[in-house]
């Protein structure tokens, strides 16, 4: 046989930016095994993950290797020689397998890499693990908004009627009240938007972002409109495909937005007419007190000539009598 065999070989060593957790974690998955077997793979010594490989074979497991964070490699696997003086007798109902290797603290997992490999990764929404897509990330993001919604209108209702009772307590039990909302409503937020991060393979805390002035007013729209990794990243598998559910969702989130937009631009135009109403009513006001003043001080004038007029056409007393 002339066709060369291929090995791939491990050493602990891992991609630049990737965390050993992860590259453990992604590990983990890729060979359906526990974290504490994978352990057993970084100690700095070489370990062969995958033997006897054809080159093609060889490098679609280094790929998936690649895509979980590990920095592996391909080596070229030596020739066995054999000999007869190193057979030995067995019984005939037992045959032993040389092919498999030894048992050792330091032997990997007996999982294959590249075929069983996980298509979509497993959706879970209350967690930092994970990764979704453009559209799930906006019906998510529109079923959270209707939740806050309801939950805030079935509790002003019931502080409507705590208020009636006592005022006090309605106003302790509101604030305490709407500050959990608020907690649990940015968590989940956090939450979504760091699997959103993870399908463009980037660093979840990238989340702080939506604090700095103006970058916070733009990352949002560069999550709704950049497409995720098409594959396997470091954060996972990708996401599953799109249900019918959630298209319809994302797409009335999508109209949910131009109508508050449009709100917005209507409050703003009603604010900025009725501002200018005052304006302008004010300006008239005071048009109109200037003008009645003129006109009170025009009939002053007017009443103290005619008493000018009067005293000066007062007869004087002739003196003849």
């Amino acid at each position: 046989m002339s066709d060369n065999r291929f090995k791939i070989v491990f050493d602990g060593a891992l991609l630049p930016g990737v965390e050993s957790t992860t590259a453990k974690l992604n590990l983990a998955e890729l060979f359906k095994s526990d974290v504490d077997a994978i352990e057993k793979l970084f100690t700095g010594r070489p370990v062969a993950l995958k033997r006897d490989l054809s080159r093609a074979d060889a490098e679609t497991y280094l790929q998936a290797l690649k895509n979980a964070g590990v920095d592996a490699r391909i080596e070229e696997e030596q020739p066995v020689a054999f000999s007869l003086a190193e057979t030995h007798e067995t019984d005939s109902g037992s045959a032993t397998d040389y092919t498999r290797p030894a048992a050792s603290p330091y032997a990997p997992p007996r999982a294959a890499v590249g075929e069983n490999l996980p298509e979509f990764s497993t959706l879970k929404v209350f967690t930092v693990n994970g990764r979704i897509g453009r559209l799930r990330f906006l019906a998510w993001t529109l079923v959270l908004s209707v939740v806050i919604l309801l939950v805030s209108s079935v509790f002003f209702t019931v502080g409507l009627g705590i208020a009636a009772v006592s005022p006090t307590i309605a106003m302790v039990v509101g604030f305490l009240v709407g500050i959990a909302i608020l907690v649990a409503a940015v968590w989940v937020s956090v939450q979504i938007t760091v699997q959103r991060l993870h399908d463009l393979g980037w660093s979840g805390w990238l989340w702080f972002l939506h604090l700095v002035p103006f970058v916070g007013s733009i990352f949002p729209i560069l999550l709704m409109v950049l497409p995720g990794n098409t594959g396997a990243n470091q954060y996972g598998a990708p996401p599953p495909r799109n249900s019918t559910a959630v298209k319809i969702l994302s797409a009335l989130w999508l109209a949910f937005i131009p109508l508050v937009f449009a709100g917005a631009v209507l409050v703003g135009i009603s604010g900025y007419l009725d501002q200018l109403e005052s304006d302008v009513g004010g300006s008239y006001e005071s048009s109109s007190i200037n003008s009645d003043d003129d006109s009170d001080q025009a009939t002053t004038v007017d009443e103290v000539d005619v008493q000018s007029a009067d005293d000066t056409a007062e007869p004087v007393d002739s003196t003849q009598q």
